[in-house]
């Protein structure tokens, strides 16, 4: 089973999705104008005015933090460790890459997912690739199988992962034993997901901001101890992404492949842009200003904040530790713990351990959210069978905190990236329509008006839309 698992990663991220993930986040890149460079600091503008929600959808603040409570977890922490093991330094430039250009992806895909949102029985916006699948392209087929994927990988697998992370630093700051803290984990997750999407969001809502920011100050604490080593670790990082590191020693073009696929590889663990996860978090928002291509700027925002900001501060800690060594045998959030505690002193490990347990808890009950939306997509709302599919979630988040990393992460690696194909391949062919809201939302813009979606003005599009969801849009 083991060699299986090795064998389809091999296949999957030794071409395919290397090529595929940049391919398509270039294509956006160049398709919706650099909009992520253009139009950096109007993501910031829309975030302002992020805390507005109705009856039927939370915030897109709560949306943006939800997505974040997925993306931050053990991606920027255990996830930046084993890449720059595997791949070296230079897996961290090509995970900047892989954020730059898939800020854009990200744009197109949450965008799509507010067009295609629709009501679900208790009256909650529900939506995400699966939908605009079967709406947009006419190809429930398709809806069908990302959605099988997709609860494989964030309700099942993902969330194996993230409870493996707990586990590993609870007992590496406390000695606590895994399966302790797999009951302690496997509690706390059924009372949030048992109360459903807005208790998911209000709790990703209150704890996502804080951690996030008490982890960035500790990393420019690190930085402002070690700041004259902060140019050779950027020039270590850059020399390393091109081969120049190890040109000296000869194997230059493997040394840039492995960097490439580990960094493209952890980057899109982390980040998620293209996977088609941070979509059902957008779809669920009452956006504004009441337009789907605001929500391609908010989540534009959460791929920028989770790899460009947070994964670096993971890095600034390893690196500048000196606790980091090529192809160690200490990786994963070990290595993040170790280093921190090398600069700050003991205390370092558990703070690691108390941000590794607040944001995997809540990249697991953010990754069920994802699920249950697909779920409901398959099942048309069946409540017994979410009862049922909540236990079994509850069940991998045991088994993860039990297994060992390299076996959850490689079936992590393997329905990711079936996901990913999937999801890439639809906004490939419904890229027009992305490119026509995005015109259509700063052609207001730039003419001084509240950017407003109206469906008339797409008759091409109307009869895809569920009725009442924009013509009546309650921000309006």
């Amino acid at each position: 089973m083991t060699d299986l698992i090795n064998l389809m990663n091999d296949l999957l991220w030794g071409s395919i999705l290397v090529y595929l993930l940049v391919g398509v986040g270039i294509y956006f890149t160049f398709r919706l104008g650099f909009i992520q460079f253009r139009h950096f600091g109007h993501m910031f503008s829309v975030l302002r005015n992020s805390r507005k929600s109705d009856k039927s959808g939370i915030s897109s603040f709560q949306a943006l933090c939800t997505s974040l409570a997925a993306r931050v977890g053990t991606g920027n922490m255990a996830g930046v460790a084993v890449a720059l093991t595997l791949g070296g330094p230079g897996a961290i430039f090509w995970m900047w890459m892989t954020a730059m250009v898939g800020m854009a992806t990200s744009f197109a895909e949450s965008t799509l997912a507010q067009l295609y949102k629709t009501r679900d029985k208790d009256g909650n916006y529900r939506g995400g690739p699966a939908y605009y699948m079967e709406k947009g392209l006419g190809m429930r087929w398709m809806g069908v199988l990302f959605s099988i994927f997709l609860i494989v990988a964030f309700g099942l697998v993902f969330n194996a992962v993230q409870a493996n992370s707990i586990s590993s630093a609870m007992h590496t700051a406390f000695g606590f034993k895994p399966l302790y803290v797999g009951i302690v984990i496997v509690l706390l997750s059924a009372f949030v997901i048992f109360g459903g999407i807005r208790k998911i969001a209000r709790t990703a809502e209150l704890i996502v901001p804080f951690m996030a920011l008490a982890y960035i100050v500790i990393a420019l604490a690190v930085v402002f101890i070690n700041i004259d080593k902060l140019p050779a670790v950027i020039s270590l990082v850059f020399r390393s992404a091109f081969g120049l590191e190890q040109a000296a020693a000869g194997g230059v073009g493997y040394a840039i492949a492995q960097a490439m696929i580990n960094g493209v590889k952890r980057g899109l663990f982390s980040n998620e842009a293209g996977m088609g996860s941070a979509p059902n978090a957008a779809a669920s928002a009452t956006p504004y200003p009441p337009h789907p291509a605001s929500q391609g700027y908010v989540q534009m925002l959460g791929v920028f904040v989770d790899t460009i900001v947070i994964c670096s501060a993971t890095v600034a800690i390893i690196l500048m530790s000196g606790e980091y060594v090529p192809h160690g045998e200490i990786t994963g959030i070990e290595l993040t713990q170790r280093a921190l505690s090398s600069q700050v002193g003991d205390w370092g490990s558990i703070f690691i351990a108390f941000a590794i347990f607040f944001f995997a808890f809540t990249s697991i009950i953010a990754n069920y959210s994802y699920a249950e939306t697909n779920l409901i997509f398959l099942e048309h709302n069946n409540k017994k069978g979410l009862i049922v599919f909540r236990i079994i979630v509850l069940g991998m988040v045991m088994f993860g905190s039990l297994a060992t990393l390299p076996v959850v992460w490689s079936m992590a690696d393997v329905s990711m990236g079936l996901m990913a194909i999937v999801n890439l391949v639809a906004i490939l062919l419904l890229s027009g329509i992305v490119v026509k809201l995005a015109k259509d939302y700063n052609r207001q813009l730039k003419a001084g008006k509240l950017p407003t979606f109206d469906a008339n003005d797409y008759p091409e599009l109307k009869s895809q839309l569920e009725e009442g969801i924009w013509d009546n849009n309650p921000s309006q």
